[in-house]
Parts: C-alpha cells; structure tokens; sequence
C-alpha cells in the first residue's frame, strides 16, 4: 500500500535544491511502498529483453515488445525505451508497473533540475541519479519485485554515446561497447559479441540491436522476437548530437524482417 501524509502539507517545509525526490520527502509527500506482514505478492507483469550498442557518434537502444507473468504472455505490445530527456533514453526490465512509475520520475527529476539550474545535468549524473532510484526500489527487490534498468544518452562534454547498466542494488557500471539487460540479456550479448565492431554507422547499429533481440527470441521464451504478421515490432532510438530520435516502424520493418530470415 502507498502511505500518504494527512492534513495540509507544510509551506515552509525546506527546499532541499534541484532534487524533485528530496522535495516531496521534505514535504512529506514522497510515495513510501510497504508490503504488509504475511502478505503475498501478487504476480505482476514483466518486461524481458533490452540492451543499446556505441556506434561512431552516438548510441542505439532497444526492446523487445513482450511482457511475461509467469509462464504466460501478459503483453504483447509493451513498451520498454522511454526518452529520459533530450540526450538521453532509459530502458526498463523487470516489474513492469514499478519500472514503468521510476522511468517517469526520473523523467520529472531531470526536467526539474533543468528548471532550477537553467543548464542539463551531466550524463554520469543522469546515470548516478538513476542508480539511486533503482536503489530506493531494494525493498521491493527483497520481495521479488525487481527493476533493473538500462541507461544510455549522448555526452555533450565528451561528444560521445555512453551507456550504463545498473545491478538491482544501485550499482552504476559504464559498458564500454554494449550493455543489455532482462531475461534473454546473456543471448543478446553473446550475438552482440560476435558481430561488434568499432566505427559501427547508425544503421549499422540499429540492425545489430534488431538481431540481437530476434537472437535472445530465439532460445528467451520471455523475449518477443518481431511478429511480422501482427506488425509488432521492437521499440529503437538512436541518440546523437541531434538528440532522440524514434525509428519508425517502416525503418525497423526492413531490418526486422531480415533479421528473422538470417537468424537461426
């Protein structure tokens, strides 16, 4: 249950800076989960398979379209990759309602702190703040609610894509080609390692992150590969200088389609 604060909340509570989060708990008004004494969890729907890939001059983040509750299909047209803001995209695997409710506070959270400090916060404090979210999820972890994310964007300092994987403990890790994460992450990175090279194109990258998840659908019973027949395709973004950009499905048709008939 979500515990809520009664009565009028304080006006002069302190305002503790550019921190959304650190607001609504100074006013007493932060969300605090709690699992009852005894209680059992319920199932709940889970997201499966993403991962994003370095390329010359940005970074390609993907998903796989399937949500899984226990041995069935929940979902089938889920999404996974959310912008985060204009440089960035974050990934959710895991507890799809509690992962789907932290993509959209660390949306809040990066916006606010826009607005208060009138510049963006960095790409590793992106990164690091998304770590301390996934953190504050610990004690649902310990009751099988897991979220694990995956975050990726274009360093405006560096002028390059990065990408950072996260454990369910709020460890940050920097991957220096690819990360992936979710259920059928091991085959995705198993594909991405064979094909990975230096000086990857954009497209390039967009069509190494459609074989990887078709590879993961491959042995994953959890992961959706495309469904052609159904227009269900995987959920990519390209992050560059120019900021996110969504590729249509009449750009991952094509590669969705080839990757189906060249992965065995």
């Amino acid at each position: 249950m979500i515990d809520r604060p009664s009565g009028p909340l304080p006006i002069d509570a302190p305002v503790p800076g550019s921190s959304f989060t650190d607001l609504l708990e100074s006013i007493g008004a932060a969300p605090a989960i709690s699992v009852p004494e005894g209680a059992s969890i319920p199932s709940a729907p889970e997201g499966t398979t993403v991962l994003a890939l370095r390329y010359e001059g940005g970074v390609v983040m993907a998903g796989d379209r399937r949500a899984t509750e226990g041995h069935l299909v929940a979902h089938r047209r889920i999404r996974k990759v959310f912008p985060a803001d204009k440089y960035s995209a974050v990934a959710i695997a895991g507890t799809a309602g509690l992962a789907i409710d932290m993509v959209r506070l660390f949306q809040v959270e990066l916006e606010h702190y826009e607005k208060i400090e009138g510049v963006r916060l960095s790409l590793e404090g992106k990164a690091s703040f998304l770590a301390r979210l996934v953190r504050s999820q610990l004690p649902m972890a310990f009751q099988g609610l897991v979220v694990v994310p995956l975050f990726a964007g274009f360093d405006e300092r560096d002028d390059e894509g990065k990408v950072y994987t996260f454990d369910v403990v709020g460890g940050r890790y920097e991957e220096i080609e690819f990360g992936s994460t979710g259920s059928g992450s091991r085959l995705a990175r198993s594909y991405l390692r064979t094909v990975y090279e230096q000086g990857l194109s954009g497209e390039e990258a967009a069509a190494f992150a459609v074989r990887a998840l078709v590879s993961a659908a491959v042995e994953d019973t959890a992961t959706g590969g495309p469904d052609l027949r159904r227009g269900i395709l995987p959920n990519v973004v390209r992050i560059d200088q120019d900021g996110v950009e969504e590729l249509s499905d009449s750009v991952i048709g094509p590669i969705a389609e080839t990757a189906v008939e060249t992965i065995r």
